[in-house]
Parts: structure tokens; C-alpha cells; sequence
């Protein structure tokens, strides 16, 4: 399940994909765009398509409102203040990403960026500002200048959600909530002709189903929910990645998950999601210490507390292991009761339902799985290696985050790379290729993929966890590959054995796609045999740019096996065109 091998692109279209089991579609929706997932990138995207004309359809796993982007609390990072520049930002972006940034997505980032905040504004959403009108900014981890805008003090995601959610329904852009996406549909050459999803009896309509479309926008979120402990909602299993896997699409930097260095610590046996203490708390002057007090990140580097968050979470946890502890402390007590009121009124009342009062004492933390730099392999205006099918926000690759995402560019790149597809599928619309696909029927499967049980879900987690965290080595990732390939292998065998799998559901479904984007997180972390930005090998702990400042691509075989190569360079290849080869040959792993 986990071989690899240089992809073999001469598989002949027809091939059947790899699928997930499920019923066959009993209704269906046609729209010219069906938009997957309803945070930032997610609902701009569906806006933008609306607003040119497109037949636009969002389909997301929860309510609106319950994905990612509600639960960002520091803000949304642009060239908003004086004397700061596209430039400067373009800067520290390429420094956090520690070499493995393609310089011209950040460069497309940061330009169109404090534009499309402006368009955000316009929107609805409501940033926190000055009395002279001028909009509030910080400073977070990475960050040279303040150019962090907030709302509600901590609560940006929230309002971001808010006015997007608003403006989508007064728009009446028709909506599918409740429902998990399961697999890509397309026509008999290959292009995107849709999506199958189950709806969980709450939505539009039951059961599984199909939208019908030319052009698929995945904007699913992250895949925290891969580890035990996270900062991500339940809803976060990696559903885009998975589903791209199967569609044949390339993935790319799946070995780089931030670790939010400051979690609130609930104790080692926590499991799920944990309360995020935004670095906009250390931005504003807190530190980070150990239990005798003593602040640890002076002299590790030229920002202390707001060094890049890789730097942050091996500090942390370095000295965690240095004083065989369980967490670190967060001491904010210097700002008073009436700066956390006003500043931190969610992280405030967070800490003090978990019997934390940070006014009053330093506030329990470590880092947790936090955010995916990795994911579908896209170009400039969102297409991956499937024609039709997009990819924007969390679950995709864009080549903006490098190694190690700069502290909240992730709603930035949400905005603007969201925006950029929906001017490609209008053009798209006006040059007339945006058509109706009538999508194929592939011959079933031969060889059947097994479906996990729900309960495999915790063990993957924990695997996951004690293999591919903070720390890694080659030792830790061999045995979460080989403990993946034993679940694997149990379904495999209750399917030869009795002739079926589990039971499709949604618990099933999600733990499944969750094996699928470990098992590929692993190859990738193998093969990374240095230590760079937040992939941190404890057996290889250099930096090693001659041969490893490329990207690491991904691919599921029609016969389920991961094919894995590299880019020639930092920079990412054309989506439309084959990356070409790293001259080094590729062990299997």
C-alpha cells in the first residue's frame, strides 16, 4: 500500500481509479461549478463564480459555518500599513518557507493580496480598527512589520465566516450542507464531470448523490484529524486530498504539517480538537517558559517568542524533553485583565473553562498538528493535474507555504488563489470551454478496496502521532507505515475472507480517506531524508539544499500503489505538463 515508484504516466485513461464503495448516485444537480467546502476559499470562490455568470453550486460536510476558517484566530496577514510592502512581506514568507517557496506564487500572493482584503471588507466582513478609522494590525511569529488585521480582538475566522456565509445566502447561491464528497466523476477522456457526496440526512437531499459539473473547486480544509492531538475541527480528514488521490491528481508537501507551538495542554491524553492559544498572544508581548519561569527562546533566535513556528515547536519541545515534561508555559499575566478581556476574549474563555485563568497564571502549552503546508499540486490559478478539478485554501499546494507556513497566510492564500480560479473558469465560460461532461461509467473494480472500521480512525491517529510528529526519524516512520499496512491488511483480509466490507458510512469513509493521505504523509517523510522548515528528522537534522530544495510529488496508481518523484526545482512545474525526473534515482521505500 505503501510502494512507490516514478509514476508511471502511460496508464491509459479508461483504467478504472481507484474508488471509495459506495451506493450508486440516486439523484443528481447539474451547475456549470460545484464548489466543495465553505470556509475562506471555499465561499470567495463560490461568490466570485456566481458573480460571473457560473451556475455555481457549494456542497460542504457540515453546516456553513463549521469548517477551518471559523476557528483562525490571529488574523489575516497583507501590505496593509504604512511603510510596509508587498516586498517585505514576499520576504518573510520566503524565509519561513526555508527555501522550498516557488518565489512566484508568494510573489502573487502578497501583490494581489491587500487588494483582495479590500474586496473582503467590501463583502461584509468587519476588521477591528483604530478611532481614526484605520484598520488595527500585529504582529505574529515570522513577521518583520505589523501587518496582521483582526477582528473581534481574536475572533477573525469567525467574522471572515460571517459575512461570506451572509453574502452567499443573500445571493442565493443554492447549497448542500451536511454532506461528505466522495469521489470525482468524469467523462470517458479523463475531465472532471463532477462529484458523488453523501448527504447526512439533514441537507437538500439523502443518501448519495451527484452535481453534475465541468469544473470541481475542492476547498475541503486540512487533514489534522490525521493525529491525535489538533487544533482542527472534527471535519478536517483530508476528504480533498483522498478524493484527488484516487482521481490520479498529484500531491505535493504532504510531509510539511505545522505544529501550532502553543496549544493549550489538556492533558497527555487528550485526543481530538485542543483550544488554540493564538501566536497574536506572543505578538503582543507574551512568553514562552519553563516551570521555573525561565524564558527559553532568547538566544535561540533574533525574534525569541516570535520566531517562525517550526523554530518555536522544536524549541518547545526540545526543552519538554530536556526537563522530561509534558508542556511548556505561555506567561501573559503582564497584560492585565482588561487587554485579555479586549484583546483575547475567546482564548480567555477558553483557558478559563479548562480551569486556566491566564491573568492570573502562565497557561499550559504544547504543540498539537495545527495546519498542512502540503497538498493537491496546483499552478497560479488553481488548476491540479486533473483537467477541470481545482484546488484552493488548505487542501491545496499552491507552492506559497514552502516548508513551514508563515503565521496566517493561510486566509490570505485562501482569498487570493480562490479569486484567481474563478477568473479562470469565467474565462473559461466566455471562450466557450466550459462545457456540460457527460460523466463515464468505469467497469467495477477487480480488485475491491476494503473499507475501515470506524474504531481504526483512533488507532491511525495515535500511529500517526508517535511516528510522524514533532519528531521524526526513519526508525519512527518504517513502523507507522508498517502499523498503517496492518490496518490495511485486517479490512483486507474480513473482505477476502467474508466477501465484504464494512459498512459504508460517513465514520467509515473518513477514516478511510484518513489512511489514505497517512499512508502518502509517510512515503514523503521517508524519502525527506533532512530537516527542513516544520519536517523535522531527529536522524538526518541538517538542511541539505543540494538535493533536497525540490518539492516531493505524489500519485495513487490505478492499482493503489504510491508513485512517488521529485521537481527539478523549488519552483513547481506546469500542472498540464509532466514535472521532470530528480536525476538521483528514487529506493524504494
Amino acid at each position: 500500500m505503501t510502494g512507490t515508484g516514478i509514476p508511471a504516466r502511460s496508464h491509459p485513461r479508461r483504467e478504472p481509479r481507484p474508488r471509495l464503495h459506495a451506493p450508486a448516485p440516486g439523484w443528481s444537480i447539474d451547475a456549470d461549478v460545484v464548489v466543495v467546502g465553505s470556509g475562506v476559499a471555499g465561499l470567495t470562490a463560490a461568490l466570485r463564480c456566481e458573480a460571473a455568470g457560473l451556475r455555481t453550486v457549494v456542497v460542504t460536510k457540515a453546516r456553513l459555518d463549521a469548517g477551518s476558517t471559523r476557528w483562525a484566530q490571529g488574523g489575516i496577514a497583507a501590505a496593509l500599513g504604512e511603510g510596509d510592502t508587498p516586498g517585505q512581506h514576499l520576504d518573510d514568507t520566503l524565509v519561513a518557507g526555508a527555501g522550498l517557496c516557488d518565489e512566484e506564487a508568494v510573489r502573487i500572493l502578497v501583490t494581489e493580496g491587500p487588494d483582495a482584503v479590500h474586496r473582503l471588507i467590501a463583502t461584509g466582513a468587519h476588521f477591528d480598527a483604530a478611532a481614526d478609522g484605520a484598520l488595527e494590525l500585529t504582529r505574529e511569529g515570522g513577521h518583520h512589520r505589523r501587518r496582521i488585521a483582526h477582528a473581534g480582538g481574536d475572533a477573525t475566522g469567525a467574522e471572515i465566516s460571517r459575512a461570506l456565509v451572509e453574502a452567499v445566502r443573500a445571493r442565493t447561491i443554492p447549497t448542500v450542507e451536511n454532506a461528505l464528497v466522495l469521489d470525482l466523476l468524469t467523462d470517458a477522456e479523463g475531465h472532471t464531470a463532477g462529484v458523488t457526496l453523501h448527504v447526512m440526512g439533514e441537507g437538500q437531499h439523502d443518501g448519495v448523490g451527484a452535481v453534475h459539473a465541468p469544473a470541481v473547486v475542492l476547498a475541503t480544509g486540512g487533514m489534522g484529524q490525521v493525529f491525535s492531538a489538533t487544533t482542527n475541527p472534527s471535519v478536517s480528514t483530508g476528504d480533498g486530498v483522498a478524493l484527488a488521490l484516487r482521481a490520479g491528481a498529484e500531491v505535493s508537501d504532504l510531509e510539511f504539517v505545522q505544529f501550532h507551538p502553543t496549544v493549550l495542554f489538556l492533558g497527555p491524553d487528550a485526543e481530538g480538537q485542543q483550544p488554540l492559544v493564538s501566536e497574536a498572544v506572543r505578538g503582543e508581548g507574551a512568553h514562552l517558559v519553563d516551570a521555573a519561569g525561565t524564558r527559553f527562546m532568547l538566544g535561540r533566535h533574533e525574534l525569541a517568542e516570535l520566531a517562525p513556528r517550526d523554530i518555536v515547536a522544536k524549541a518547545i519541545t526540545r526543552r519538554m524533553l530536556e526537563q522530561r515534561a509534558e508542556h511548556m508555559y505561555l506567561d501573559a499575566r503582564h497584560f492585565g485583565p482588561a487587554m485579555w478581556e479586549t484583546r483575547f476574549p475567546t482564548i480567555l474563555a477558553a483557558c478559563r473553562a479548562h480551569g486556566i485563568d491566564p491573568v492570573t497564571e502562565p497557561i499550559p502549552v504544547s504543540p498539537a498538528a495545527h495546519y498542512a503546508s502540503g497538498g493537491i499540486r496546483t499552478d497560479s490559478t488553481g488548476r491540479t493535474t486533473v483537467p477541470g478539478l481545482y484546488a484552493c485554501g488548505e487542501t491545496a499546494c499552491t507552492g506559497v507555504h514552502g516548508a513551514n507556513r508563515l503565521a496566517s497566510n493561510s486566509l490570505l492564500e485562501g482569498l487570493v488563489y480562490a479569486e484567481r480560479i474563478a477568473a479562470d473558469l469565467a474565462a473559461r465560460k466566455a471562450s466557450g470551454t466550459l462545457t456540460p461532461r457527460t460523466p463515464h461509467t468505469p467497469a467495477p473494480a477487480r480488485d475491491p478496496h476494503p473499507l475501515l472500521p470506524p474504531e481504526a480512525r483512533f488507532t491511525l491517529q495515535r500511529i500517526m502521532t508517535e511516528g510522524a510528529g514533532v519528531l521524526r526519524s526513519a526508525e519512527s516512520l518504517t513502523r507507522a507505515a508498517d502499523r498503517l499496512q496492518h490496518l490495511h491488511d485486517q479490512a483486507r483480509e474480513a473482505l477476502d475472507q467474508h466477501g465484504k466490507t464494512t459498512e459504508p458510512g460517513v465514520d467509515t469513509w473518513e477514516t478511510t480517506n484518513l489512511l489514505c493521505v497517512a499512508s502518502a504523509l509517510l512515503t514523503a517523510a521517508a524519502l525527506r531524508t533532512e530537516t527542513r522548515g516544520c519536517h523535522w528528522r531527529e536522524d538526518t537534522p541538517d538542511r541539505d539544499d543540494d538535493t533536497w530544495r525540490r518539492h516531493i510529488v505524489v500519485r495513487l496508481n490505478p492499482d493503489r500503489t504510491l508513485a512517488v518523484h521529485t521537481t527539478q526545482t523549488a519552483d513547481f512545474p506546469p500542472t498540464g505538463q509532466p514535472a521532470r525526473r530528480n536525476p538521483r534515482p528514487l529506493q524504494e521505500q
